[in-house]
């Protein structure tokens, strides 16, 4: 009986030891807690475009995260609406759009009493390419889906020579394979036979050496050395003509915010975006910068 009593005691007197540490490793732990500071306050859920969350918001958040350690991210991308969706629900600090909100979108905030705010960060924008001794420079649209869908297949029916026309294109794992297939093909699938690259370098690269080439890249790369950006319906491929919505192949990517709620941290995040590094960052990856 004396040897179980010990042992009770001695638990009794461990047990109170422990609350005793415990008690002060909390008040360490709340004395070095600025009042109000909370651990969400730094972190910052981003939620939409795949065309934006696929590489560029990884490499903005990179780039961010040199001189902003303790943020943390959240990035999912699964589409526009769904980052809306989140947004208008308060599931996320930020939506990321490739496309401008819908007057339905619209009117669920309104009827949320959610005013949105809107930032424009630049374009994403895809420039057709040929080799730079094609006799052809300028094409339709319509023609543009038919020869990327295989519907044409010799150069003759658009103008240039009699000579199969050889495809390069990016491999299907690539948001840019969606994307262009989005805004050239009328999401209709792609021609069998052709060759895809792991980036528009390779495919610029690919059609500087064939005569026959056809293939897009950014905007940038469609003056590389051996190959040519093709007009469409008169619209070079350019800066400006995308700045000017002169260009079909380009859309303007946007961050949404919530305003009555848009966190400190979300608004420069999106700040460091539309600076001038940020900008350069776009420019590096393929986009075009806004004006």
């Amino acid at each position: 009986m004396k040897t179980t009593l010990t042992n009770n005691n001695f638990g009794l007197k461990r047990t109170s030891l422990l609350r005793g540490i415990g008690l002060i490793l909390l008040s360490f732990i709340v004395a070095g807690c600025p009042a109000g500071k909370t651990v969400t306050e730094e972190k910052v859920v981003i939620r939409g475009s795949n065309t934006i969350g696929e590489e560029l918001a990884p490499r903005l958040i990179a780039e961010y995260k040199k001189e902003h350690s303790a943020v943390v991210f959240d990035l999912e991308s699964k589409g526009t609406g769904y980052g809306l969706g989140n947004l208008l629900a308060g599931g996320c600090d930020i939506a990321a759009a490739s496309r401008m909100v819908t007057t339905n979108e619209i009117a669920m905030a309104r009827d949320r009493g959610i005013e949105l705010n809107e930032y424009i960060i630049g374009d994403y924008s895809v420039a057709v390419i040929v080799n730079a001794g094609s006799l052809v420079g300028n094409l339709t649209q319509d023609q543009v889906r038919d020869i990327f869908t295989g519907a044409v297949q010799n150069w003759k029916d658009v103008g240039g020579p009699d000579a199969p026309i050889h495809l390069y294109i990016r491999d299907p794992i690539s948001g840019t394979y969606l994307g262009f297939q989005e805004l050239a093909m009328g999401n209709k699938p792609y021609a069998l036979g052709l060759k895809t690259c792991t980036n528009y370098t390779v495919i610029a690269q690919a059609v500087a050496k064939d005569a026959n080439g056809i293939g897009y890249s950014s905007i940038e790369l469609a003056s590389s050395p051996g190959v040519k950006g093709v007009s469409i319906g008169g619209a070079a491929p350019t800066i400006p003509s995308v700045n000017k919505g002169q260009y079909p192949y380009s859309r303007v990517l946007r961050f949404y915010t919530n305003k009555a709620s848009e966190a400190a941290t979300a608004r420069d995040f999106i700040q460091f975006v539309q600076s001038p590094r940020g900008q350069q960052i776009l420019t590096q990856m393929g986009f075009v910068p806004r004006p």
